[in-house]
């Protein structure tokens, strides 16, 4: 039996989205250090650096107080996510002109599958380019792309050629593209999980190859899996078309443990703000907060509330937060991880709840 042709995936992303926005809006800002997200005197946190800002350190989900640190002469700016969006919607009808399998991840980036695609074009790198210039002529912007088999390659791929440039990996190039590729370049494993890795002696993907799935699984628990297959460079993950998540989260591991419930609370209001960003790109809100602790000796605590009507701004995440942390052990016993999050979502301006996939 014949095997089936290689897919061609494309990821967009969009270079500095929201900085390039009002970049493009206010020609004063151009070759200037944007940062936009939180005030420098806030605990808010940067939602999108200018390539002028990068060039100073500076980088998203960074405490907008570090960032003035790095760069005083920046211009900081409140994101303007109703902008954002209208501008997000007119990409997004570039991508659906040349297929219909699109998977959007964020109001900045999506997933194509074009290996079939309106263009009636076999080749994967012409449909990116003529992705890029309608991108460019409709809204100004530039974007990069990451053209491979599969996804997890495609994301890697649109970071290679940043800003405003084109990535392929072919699939005869694949395995010798995964050998060498660093773990912490793997979407999704952070710095806990890179450091564990190293731990284990697994510096590059090809490092994996040295366990099987079970001892990866026993290891990495769930993610072992993932890990034994992208070390072979597969992932079979279709493109989706109805992927918008059904919750959203954020979490973080402390390198030193924290004992003291002011600082917990503190690290609540830092994330709270994080989520309150991912809420307002998703133009959704939420009805039930759900919180995670995780103690020093690695047991889990895990609280949630549902609410009359959906929240979703810092103040009321860092409100219902609060009152969630009364009811756990945090101030008594040191934690390692928190997290908060919310479920129940709806859409802006809707009642009902969204069935989705969660990331």
């Amino acid at each position: 039996m014949a095997a089936h042709a290689p897919r061609k995936i494309i990821h967009v992303d969009m270079d500095a989205f929201y900085a390039s926005v009002e970049q493009r809006d206010r020609p004063e800002l151009r070759g200037k250090p944007v940062i936009v997200g939180g005030p420098p005197d806030s605990r808010g946190v940067v939602c999108a650096a200018s390539y002028e800002a990068r060039t100073f350190g500076v980088h998203s989900a960074m405490p907008s107080s570090h960032a003035y640190r790095k760069c005083p002469h920046g211009v900081f700016l409140r994101p303007d996510f109703p902008r954002y969006s209208a501008v997000s919607k007119q990409v997004r009808a570039v991508f659906h002109s040349v297929t219909d399998l699109v998977e959007p991840l964020s109001l900045d980036e999506a997933y194509l599958d074009v290996t079939s695609n309106a263009l009636g074009e076999p080749s994967a790198t012409r449909v990116a380019e003529e992705v890029r210039r309608r991108i460019h002529q409709e809204t100004g912007l530039t974007a990069s792309a990451g053209i491979a088999p599969n996804k997890f390659l495609a994301k890697i791929a649109s970071d290679m050629r940043k800003p405003d440039g084109i990535f392929v990996i072919r699939p005869q190039d694949v395995a010798g593209f995964v050998e060498n590729l660093p773990v912490r370049k793997v979407p999704g494993i952070g710095r806990v999980t890179e450091r564990h890795c190293h731990e284990h002696g697994i510096k590059v993907c090809s490092d994996f190859l040295s366990y099987t799935e079970a001892e990866l699984t026993k290891t990495f628990g769930k993610a072992g899996h993932w890990f034994h297959q992208i070390a072979r460079g597969i992932d079979r993950r279709p493109v989706r078309i109805d992927s918008v998540r059904k919750s959203q989260s954020v979490e973080d591991t402390f390198a030193t443990d924290i004992v003291s419930r002011d600082d917990v609370v503190s690290e609540l209001e830092r994330l709270a703000a994080t989520l309150e960003g991912r809420l307002l790109r998703a133009e959704t809100s939420g009805r039930t907060v759900n919180l995670k602790v995780k103690y020093a000796d690695f047991t889990i605590a895990t609280r949630s509330r549902t609410l009359e009507l959906p929240v979703q701004t810092r103040d009321d995440l860092v409100r219902e937060g609060v009152e969630l942390l009364a009811l756990t052990e945090v101030g008594e016993r040191p934690i390692r991880l928190l997290g908060i999050g919310i479920s129940s979502l709806v859409g802006e301006g809707d009642e009902q709840q969204l069935y989705l996939p969660f990331k």
